[in-house]
């Protein structure tokens, strides 16, 4: 009861892909924690177990969450969602992406003009107010 899987083959991707990157964020940490206690004088024993206990704790506790009924449900409705997604093909993101980037750099011009302008012009209403 306590290892099945809620809803077997339903959201089937959206949770291993979940599962793995948080499976794999515990590792890092399990790993980051080994190397800290690997400059105590700590035995070998107490320096390799407790990281690898966290993280056999952090995988089942990844195991529950990706099976329990709420959080599995809401995997499996959010990938029914992706499926319904229309994605833009490669040629439209392409012309998107210049179109991005050439107002980016217009943006960026004419910024620098109107702050050439404003330098060029307070200094010399400066110039012309001390010379009085």
């Amino acid at each position: 009861m306590v290892f099945d899987i809620y809803k077997r083959g339903q959201g089937k991707y959206t949770r291993l892909c979940s599962a793995f990157g948080a499976a794999i964020v515990a590792g890092l940490g399990c790993l980051q924690l080994y190397r800290k206690l690997d400059g105590t004088d700590l035995g070998l024993w107490v320096k390799t177990m407790v990281p690898a206990g966290l993280f056999v704790g952090f995988s089942l506790l990844i195991f529950w969450l990706a099976n329990k009924p709420s959080v599995a449900d809401f995997m499996v409705a959010a990938e029914g969602e992706m499926k319904k997604v229309s994605w833009s093909s490669r040629k439209e993101i392409a012309v998107s992406t210049f179109i991005v980037i050439m107002v980016v750099i217009l943006m960026a011009v004419l910024l620098g003009i109107t702050d050439l302008v404003f330098q060029v012009f307070f200094g010399w209403l400066l110039r012309s107010e001390f010379s009085v």
